[in-house]
């Protein structure tokens, strides 16, 4: 299963390297584009929810790296919750 890594940017400039199990991250994220904190955080959970099941379908069991992903992605974008206009930038997908 091909693994895609994929770079954010935080609203305060911050930068985060990210996890897929699935290139199906690239159905959700397009490369240079901006999209608000609560899209962002909802298109990250629907894309490594869907790559974590593939994993299941394929070898049996969920992809825990994909879940802690998805934790570590909302925890952040808790610290961003109450900035008017938040917005999370995808730099690349690797």
């Amino acid at each position: 299963m091909p693994v895609m890594r994929f770079r954010i940017e935080w609203p305060d400039g911050g930068e985060a390297n990210c996890y897929s199990p699935s290139q199906v991250i690239s159905d959700f994220f397009t490369p240079g584009h901006t999209y608000a904190l609560d899209d962002f955080v909802q298109r990250s959970r629907e894309a490594l929810n869907i790559a974590s099941e593939r994993v299941r379908a394929r070898y049996g069991f969920a992809c825990s790296a994909a879940m802690d992903q998805l934790a570590q992605i909302e925890r952040d974008a808790q610290r961003f919750r109450e900035q008017a206009g938040a917005s999370v930038k995808v730099i690349e997908l690797i």
